[in-house]
């Protein structure tokens, strides 16, 4: 059985690798300006790898399907690290956070990106992907962004609100993501009957609604969403999330924090959305180096321009939101961040190899 997941890692991890580094091309090319000048900002540190021969000489990020934020995220990341910490670093496409803890658990990649409702699962051995094993192996480092859940119809579709997904084909992301893992269950708990789910990754789920197979697509990341952005551009579309009783809900029920997706966050949203979010965070395996833990928190979090330019949701991306973290033990090179920095980690998010201190 162990066998058998590991090779069903492995390959999750090898489907992504090629669509992965070609978008990982053409993001860096189409990157903004900005990231471009904050890049040659710093100074330069060609020579750290050099400096520290316990680091490795590669690491691979799990990221998410194409589409969506942790591609962007998982690129931008993979860029600074290789430019800014002198080691080579490739962004692998995965199913999404359920996958990312599993593949950090297992030492299929060294860093990932995972929300806290997937986090909490694995973490406790509820995870589709690996069941029955404690994923306590892997350590928490940043915070990253809060992923809001929403929906996209064509107009044309009349589906404008949650009740109208009964009866209907709905795509949910791909297997392993955490769309895929709470939209049923948010339908469930709302009484939204009879949804015929789909499951694909954002770019095919995108392609699946302009071309009639799916009614609407139902999804989760840091927002404006690359994939609802790209519909948008070419259809007429009604984007929306829930009522307020539907909200307070799930806050209830899931454990989600209530937010608001504000006016203007895409072209054609001209009123704010209440909606449900999970905070993400970055994940590392806890065999990592603490000093090149300690400087990829420095890299990422003292120099909050550079990710703000690789995708806007990480204007949340800061020091002190690591209280959103409750579970999670955090790598022992984030807890020597956070403490220069004058942020206390509780004592229960201490890893063991801290605690005897």
């Amino acid at each position: 059985m162990k066998r058998t997941l590991k090779l069903l890692l492995a390959l999750i991890v090898m489907v992504g690798m090629t669509g992965a580094s070609t978008v990982f091309a053409e993001q860096r090319s189409g990157w903004p300006e900005t990231l471009r000048i904050a890049l040659h900002g710093l100074h330069p540190q060609d020579s750290l790898r050099e400096q520290h021969p316990n680091w490795p000489e590669t690491l691979r990020i799990g990221t998410a399907s194409i589409g969506g934020t942790y591609v962007v995220y998982g690129d931008g990341l993979a860029l600074l690290i290789n430019e800014k910490l002198g080691i080579m670093t490739t962004p692998q496409g995965t199913g999404g956070p359920y996958h990312n803890f599993a593949l950090v658990q297992g030492g299929h990649v060294e860093l990932g990106m995972t929300t806290l409702g997937p986090a909490k699962e694995s973490w406790n051995g509820r995870s589709p992907v690996l069941p029955g094993q404690q994923m306590r192996d892997v350590r928490a480092l940043f915070p990253m962004y809060r992923t809001p859940f929403q929906v996209v119809a064509l107009k044309r579709s009349g589906i404008s609100r949650i009740a109208d997904l009964a009866g209907k084909r709905v795509g949910v992301g791909p297997t392993g993501g955490t769309c895929a893992g709470y939209w049923p269950r948010f339908f469930e708990a709302l009484d939204v009957d009879d949804v015929q789910v789909s499951y694909a990754n954002a770019n095919e789920l995108s392609t699946h609604l302009t071309h009639g197979f799916i009614d609407a697509f139902a999804f989760c990341a840091g927002v404006p969403i690359r994939a609802f952005q790209q519909i948008a551009q070419r259809h007429e579309v009604n984007l929306f999330a829930f009522d307020e009783s539907q909200q307070a809900l799930l806050v209830e029920k899931f454990g989600v924090e209530p937010i608001v997706i504000p006016a203007g966050a895409y072209a054609t949203q001209d009123t704010p959305q209440a909606s449900v979010a999970f905070w993400n965070f970055g994940i590392a395996h806890k065999d990592l180096p603490e000093d090149l833990v300690y400087e990829l928190m420095t890299l990422t979090l003292d120099h909050p321009e550079l990710m703000e330019a690789i995708h806007p949701s990480a204007k949340e991306m800061r020091a002190e939101n690591l209280r959103h973290n409750h579970l999670v033990w955090f790598h022992p090179g984030a807890v020597r961040y956070y403490r220069e920095r004058g942020l206390t980690v509780p004592e229960e998010l201490l890893p063991p190899e801290l605690r005897d201190e």
